[in-house]
């Protein structure tokens, strides 16, 4: 039984989360502050410093009146120490005044690691998008720096805050000099905190992984214009209500068993509290009643005991805080340190050459946690200069075959050579570039037109270029219509005066970023879906005799491209079933052939319509 609960927990511990200890992410979040703004540390020592003058400097001035007014103390001129207690005191709050004016400056920490989280997600390889661990391990990064409160940022105000708890805490040790019941209940408050913390991470939040990509797709959905028109035309408001309240009432359940969690935390540091608080007072009223301390000295000790077991209540409670946002912390760190292919940088640069010629030898891919191979055994020659039209239905293995080509995704067995190199062998940056590709889902940025194709910062940008581009591409009219031509701002995401794009101009946009890259291989990979099929073939015309002699890869489901290519690959459920020119297809009377033929009625009615 015991072997079977050690198995049990093994499967199921996340191989992407790492637990690096408290003192390991102190170290680490202390350089990422100094890396942020060098000044946060002298801040928090200024405030470390500060605290114990502003928490007992008036403790110690009661006890001198009380003593003088009981006439236990006739010494030193009272009016002269009040002033100086005064001066003390001003300048001690006009410190701690500047220290608690610059808590901004914690979130320049976090706004760094969000940053560099950002930039890990764009850089981190394709396929690990697709994968729910990785994003889960991302969603839990982002939500370690989504708030002033949590993982980095709430670590670095623990660390603030417990430096200055502490420093109140050692002076009150000086000034009581008694070790008494106190430490004993903070130190089963501590143990029970810290105890009930990590519970209610892992049984509660990191449990809501998995909910926030959930809840954010259906917050996005519903506010999400694209689909705006499918919801209040099909009529899904009542449909996605009813999965927002699944997914609420999953978040509810969580909730719920998170306050239970916490209750019991709180009625048990209750009871320890008030035993320590009783026992303080006793001891206390027995020494002045005795004759042992007189009542300034009683004012002293007990204004002195509720501060320092507030100080030494805090710095037991910021220490288990502490660890519990190092846990969040080992939540943002375990997504970092994760291989996801973004600090590959090594690798030979891809050779300048007039031909580029790719062999898929034996290629076989599964996208992960799939069971059936989305693509089988596949052997293919792009030879350079070629024209290849890739066609089959939906699902046939068109789109895989393309992110392999791209090194979106790398083979699950087989290789791809470049020039009889092994494209593994090859930086992958410089392996990119060799690709203008075009998608068909085109994604549109809230940057200038211009740059919306060209794809580079404004001072890379040639306005000119991207102009003559957007014409060849068929977008002559709308950008004659546009306010601004190539300097219009797309989207109201940013502007409020921004232009939005139809589902066919977008297209036309992809096929114009790809003519500005001028790489050597264009890739098409259905984007003009959107275009009716006479119009897709006019433009694909179009558009390959602007390429010139470029290696050109053609991928529809449609056939308007096949009749100007030099080969088709016709791929059927995963493999290629058939390999030739059109007419040699066309006489095998095969698969294209068939739908050649079914297609071809369409083009021919278009036409007459047309005319």
């Amino acid at each position: 039984m015991k072997r079977k609960k050690t198995k049990e927990k093994e499967e199921d511990k996340n191989p992407l989360h790492v637990e690096y200890g408290l003192f390991s992410n102190v170290r680490y979040m202390l350089h990422q502050m100094v890396e942020a703004d060098s000044n946060i540390l002298p801040l928090m020592l200024l405030g470390a410093v500060c605290a114990p003058f502003t928490q007992y400097l008036w403790g110690f001035l009661s006890r001198l009146i009380v003593d003088r007014i009981t006439g236990y103390d006739t010494g030193e001129n009272l009016a002269v120490v009040i002033c100086a207690f005064c001066a003390v005191r001003l300048v001690t709050v006009v410190l701690q005044t500047y220290y608690n004016s610059n808590w901004w400056r914690y979130i320049s920490t976090r706004m760094k690691m969000t940053q560099e989280k950002n930039l890990k997600i764009m850089r981190i390889d394709f396929e690990h998008l697709e994968d729910s661990d990785v994003m889960d391990c991302c969603q839990k990064a982002e939500r370690a720096v989504s708030n002033n409160n949590s993982g980095p940022e709430g670590m670095i105000r623990e660390m603030a805050s417990l430096l200055s708890n502490l420093s109140v805490a050692v002076a009150g040790l000086f000034i009581l000099g008694v070790v008494n019941p106190l430490l004993i209940t903070l130190a089963v408050d501590f143990w029970l905190f810290n105890r009930i913390s990590k519970e209610d991470k892992e049984q509660v939040w990191d449990k809501l992984s998995t909910w926030w990509r959930k809840n954010n797709y259906m917050e996005n959905i519903t506010r999400d214009f694209a689909a705006a028109k499918d919801i209040r035309m099909f009529g899904l408001t009542g449909w996605l209500m009813q999965k927002y309240q699944e997914l609420m009432a999953e978040r509810f359940e969580k909730e719920q068993l998170h306050q239970r969690i916490w209750q019991r935390q709180r009625m048990m540091t209750c009871v320890t509290m008030l035993l320590s608080q009783g026992l303080i007072y006793a001891w206390l009223i027995y020494a002045v009643v005795t004759g042992r301390m007189t009542l300034g000295g009683f004012t002293l000790y007990l204004s002195s005991y509720n501060t320092f077991a507030g100080a030494v209540w805090m710095v037991m409670r910021g220490i288990a805080e502490l660890i519990a946002k190092s846990r969040e912390v080992d939540d943002f760190r375990s997504f970092m340190d994760f291989d996801g292919g973004d600090e590959d940088l090594g690798g030979i640069q891809v050779p300048v050459s007039k031909d580029y010629e790719f062999v898929f030898c034996d290629v076989s891919f599964r996208y992960p946690k799939a069971e059936q191979y989305a693509l089988e055994h596949l052997n293919l020659t792009l030879k350079a200069g070629e024209r290849l039209a890739v066609v089959g239905l939906n699902g046939a293995g068109k789109s895989t075959f393309i992110k392999l080509l791209l090194r979106l995704y790398e083979p699950t067995e087989g290789e791809i050579l470049l020039n009889g190199v092994n494209v593994k062998e090859y930086n992958k940056h410089s392996y990119y570039k060799l690709f203008a590709p075009a998608f068909q889902t085109v994604e549109l940025f809230a940057f200038p037109l211009a740059e919306n194709v060209s794809m580079q910062p404004p001072q890379e940008t040639d306005c000119a270029k991207a102009e003559a581009r957007l014409q060849d591409a068929g977008l002559s009219e709308k950008l004659a219509g546009l306010p601004d031509g190539v300097h219009t701002q797309m989207l109201k995401v940013i502007y409020d005066d921004g232009v939005d794009l139809s589902g066919g101009e977008r297209q036309k946009l992809a096929l114009a970023r790809a003519l500005y890259k001028d790489a050597p291989i264009v890739v098409l990979d259905e984007p003009t879906a959107a275009l009716d099929a006479l119009a897709e073939s006019r433009l694909y015309e179009n558009f390959d005799r602007l390429i010139g002699g470029k290696s050109a890869v053609y991928i529809s489901h449609r056939l308007s491209s096949t009749r100007f290519c030099d080969r088709v690959a016709m791929f059927v459920d995963g493999k290629l079933a058939e390999l030739g020119t059109h007419e040699m297809l066309m006489e095998q009377n095969g698969k294209y052939a068939e739908m050649f033929r079914i297609q071809a009625q369409y083009y021919v009615e278009e036409v007459q319509e047309n005319a």
